[in-house]
């Protein structure tokens, strides 16, 4: 079972954890946690869930427990262009590596996060951006890019205690 945690600075156990909104997935890590996902965009790879599940569970559990700081991302990047070359999805494509994404920044809530929130009628918690951790801005990030299904978005919003109070 992958333990589950929800607040603790980048670089400790949050790096290489599971959010509650993730649990019908990662139990069995059979899709890719956004603490692995965040990796993989630090180190500029992209992985595919093929190439995910080609993977066995040990490997895939390594990836989890990879550790996220500079020398641990350059490794985790040519350690994953190695190990893809032999698989059916062929080797992992080359990504350009984030610098100033939206959820890099604590500053300004992404247009991308207020409108998808707008759409299912959501209100977020003034300020509340600027009180999450790295990690948790990437997955409300990814969560709310244009053609998701934003199933999780709702589900994530609540578990960081993002959500305005009701009147």
């Amino acid at each position: 079972m992958v333990p589950v945690v929800t607040a603790a600075p980048l670089g400790s156990l949050l790096a290489s954890t599971c959010f509650h909104f993730e649990a019908d997935f990662t139990a069995d890590l059979r899709c890719i946690p956004m603490a692995v996902r965040r990796k993989l965009d630090l180190a500029g790879v992209k992985l595919k869930l093929q190439h995910w599940s080609e993977l066995g569970d040990g490997e895939r559990s390594d990836l989890l427990a990879w550790p996220d700081n500079a020398a641990a991302i350059e490794a985790l990047h040519q350690h994953l262009l190695a190990r893809t070359i032999g698989l059916s999805a062929g080797q992992a494509k080359e990504l350009p590596r984030p610098c100033g994404e939206p959820w890099q920044q604590a500053e300004q809530l992404p247009a991308v996060l207020a409108s998808s929130c707008a759409q299912l009628g959501l209100e977020l918690r003034s300020g509340s951006w600027a009180e999450l951790d790295e990690l948790q801005r990437f997955a409300l990030v990814k969560l709310s890019h244009p053609g998701h299904e934003h199933r999780n978005l709702p589900r994530a919003l609540a578990e960081f205690g993002l959500l305005a109070e009701e009147p």
